[in-house]
């Protein structure tokens, strides 16, 4: 079986600093970079298109521009990856491209924060305990799946938040999902910014009143790091 051609897709808005650090190990690795930018005010679009990505603009919102960066690529897979999300090596997109092969939908990563501090340890191996018993792993854990289960489900929903929770889980309907190691690293800037706690408390009070049926548009004025 011939290996699916991997585009991958980064949703971006004002994240010049982040791409100036992710794209140089994304570049070598993937056969399509797309950058789907919301807007950006910097050097957002300069950089990804210094480093060879196709750079296609559109409505800001994570699942739009997701959708966008889909529509303007033909390859056969997409593994969606935050700015400030580094796959953890070369090999990262040929273990996607194995996966798939053997019949998995899609799936995603086990995950570790930048910080050296214990809460940040602590919360990875909550999370990644999480995704090992549910498989659903969410957007910082760099999203990913094959264009066919993609027009399945329909891709992202348009919301202003939980759209990777809601992805995910209709995508686990659709067949099976991988959870693959080593973890990507992913920024714990929103965490340093808001505090840990404050920020892990706030998460699992929209996730659970999500569960109970508030939509996240309602639930977005409990998120009001979007946007920021």
């Amino acid at each position: 079986m011939a290996a699916p051609r991997i585009a991958v897709v980064i949703p971006t808005l004002d994240e010049e600093q982040a791409l100036l650090q992710s794209l140089p190990t994304i570049f070598t690795a993937a056969d399509e970079l797309i950058v789907s930018d919301g807007g950006s005010s910097d050097r957002t679009t300069e950089v990804a298109a210094r480093f060879g990505a196709r750079v296609v603009s559109g409505p800001k919102g994570r699942g739009l521009q997701l959708n966008t960066g889909v529509a303007a690529s033909d390859a056969d897979a997409f593994l969606f990856l935050h700015a400030d999300t580094l796959l953890p090596d070369e090999e990262a997109l040929a273990r996607v491209r194995g996966v798939l092969n053997q019949g998995f939908v899609g799936g995603g990563f086990l995950v570790r924060f930048d910080s050296p501090r214990a809460v940040y340890g602590f919360g990875s191996a909550m999370v990644n305990l999480r995704t090992r018993l549910t498989h659903t792993p969410l957007g910082d854990q760099a999203q990913f799946t094959s264009r066919r289960a993609f027009e399945a489900i329909g891709g992202f929903r348009d919301w202003p938040i939980l759209e990777d929770l809601d992805f995910i889980r209709r995508l686990r309907q659709h067949g099976r999902l991988a959870v693959l190691a080593p973890p990507v690293t992913t920024s714990a800037r929103r965490f340093e910014r808001y505090g840990p706690v404050r920020t892990l408390a706030n998460n699992w009070l929209i996730f659970t009143l999500f569960s109970l049926g508030v939509s996240p548009r309602r639930l977005r004025r409990l998120y009001p790091q979007v946007g920021d």
